[in-house]
């Protein structure tokens, strides 16, 4: 259970990061384009799921808090 849920928040997490990135690019925003970066490789390296939501969902907020 614990592995199929850190797959389904990673694919999540990833395909927003892909958005993130997409528009940094396109907007020449350094702050999207490096989060959605970080959001993309980080699920690779956390080895629980509490963890893997807690930075997740502390990345995709970073933007808001964050103005470029």
């Amino acid at each position: 259970m614990d592995e199929s849920s850190i797959m389904l928040w990673s694919v999540l997490f990833s395909g927003i990061g892909i958005g993130y990135f997409i528009y940094g690019k396109k907007q020449e925003a350094p702050i999207p384009l490096f989060t959605g970066l970080a959001l993309v490789v980080f699920p690779y390296f956390m080895p629980n799921l509490s963890l893997l939501l807690l930075v997740g969902l502390a990345l995709i907020a970073l933007p808001y808090f964050i103005q470029s």
